[in-house]
């Protein structure tokens, strides 16, 4: 039962696309990673996932359109819909999602995470 400050956390993120535990709540993770550049198409079958732009901006790449993410505002990824971010500059992302999800959901190559680091 300690705040978080989240600057901290991030200040200590030297690696882009490597999410990081910051707290567990009710089976789910709140995950901090730093964006930049494009990153997998990929899905998640069971799980939803929501994305929340603590710093900078991003687009949320969907096949049929895409959504920019700016900061202070958040998206939320359905299960089962493929999608993409993309990130131009450094963002700082906040996930929330079950503790299950693997980051790379269907898919997995050199960005997919199997285990998590708390922060």
């Amino acid at each position: 039962m300690e705040k978080i400050n989240l600057a901290e956390k991030f200040d200590r993120i030297d690696a882009y696309w490597d999410p990081r535990i910051a707290c567990e709540l009710n089976s789910q993770h709140v995950k901090l990673v730093k964006f930049k550049g494009p990153f997998v198409w990929h899905h998640h079958e069971n799980e939803d996932e929501l994305f929340f732009v603590v710093k900078g901006r991003f687009n949320m790449e969907f096949r049929d359109r895409t959504e920019i993410v700016n900061e202070n505002e958040l998206i939320v990824v359905p299960r089962g819909v493929e999608h993409r971010p993309v990130a131009d500059e450094e963002v700082w992302v906040m996930l929330f999602e079950p503790a299950s999800t693997l980051n790379t959901g269907n898919i997995e190559n050199d960005l997919t995470k199997k285990n998590l680091d708390l922060i």
